[in-house]
């Protein structure tokens, strides 16, 4: 293992030099970046997972650039502040261009707590659809009236793209990068991995459903917005339930992402 990765994944824990949110939003945050591995969602060293400090929320958290996602840990994840521009791979050890993309977001939603970003077949597929996502399955209604679109424009690195990229997203809670990519966001990294898992369920289920060459059956707009809302109400009430349950798996498997 070369010595820079080496040094940015052996940091020593800051548990005891942090506070209590700042170290569960950090455990939380380091889970979230190993449970994309078991998903699938990993790829290599790129793409992001991001969460804003409730104490602090003009600067959050990422993993280092040279770090792939099992190598993130509560302690490694590097602390950004939201108005610096000069970050990037050589001043902070943080990807550019994941930095303008969720400093965007964040800086367009006060509310949102977490930002994630991945790359797919399945997402970047649907990224390129002519019809987008189409609400024939749970998991994509969801998403009805509730996902943006945003045209590709090449990685964004200003500034400039980044807000431009935040304000796309709107009132959304989920983003679909044309030729590109996924994002969903929520006000804890909980919601946004949950919206996640719903959102590359229902791009695999439309995409495999389109390759027999039939039809999806779609259901009526008042049928769509009701499973919307109470989708959107169950993310917040009894769907909480899943995360605990997340990181006894993640225990079983390798706990390491505590320290």
């Amino acid at each position: 293992m070369d010595s820079v990765a080496q040094d940015l994944r052996d940091k020593p824990s800051l548990k005891e030099s942090v506070s209590e949110q700042e170290w569960e939003t950090r455990v939380n945050l380091a889970a979230a970046y190993r449970l994309a591995v078991l998903e699938g969602w990993g790829n290599h060293i790129f793409n992001h997972i991001v969460a804003r400090l409730p104490e602090e929320p003009d600067h959050f958290l990422v993993k280092a650039h040279e770090l792939m996602y099992d190598e993130v840990t509560a302690s490694n994840l590097v602390k950004v502040p939201i108005g610096d521009d000069t970050v990037d791979e050589k001043s902070h050890h943080v990807n550019r261009v994941g930095f303008v993309t969720h400093r965007g977001i964040l800086r367009a939603r006060p509310d949102l707590g977490c930002s994630l970003h991945i790359h797919t077949a399945e997402g970047v597929a649907m990224s390129a659809h002519p019809k987008g996502l189409l609400p024939m399955s749970q998991n994509a209604l969801s998403f009805y009236n509730r996902i943006s679109y945003f045209d590709y424009g090449g990685a964004p690195e200003g500034a400039d793209e980044g807000d431009h990229l935040g304000n796309c997203l709107g009132d959304n809670y989920a983003m679909i990068l044309r030729n590109h990519g996924l994002i969903t966001t929520g006000t804890s990294i909980r919601e946004a991995f949950a919206r996640m898992k719903n959102l590359m369920m229902a791009c695999k289920t439309q995409l495999m459903l389109e390759a027999t060459g039939n039809e999806p059956i779609l259901p009526p707009e008042e049928i769509c917005q009701i499973a919307s809302d109470r989708t959107h109400s169950h993310m917040g009430g009894r769907g909480t339930a899943d995360w605990p349950a997340y990181l006894r798996l993640l225990d079983r498997i390798d706990s390491s992402y505590r320290t």
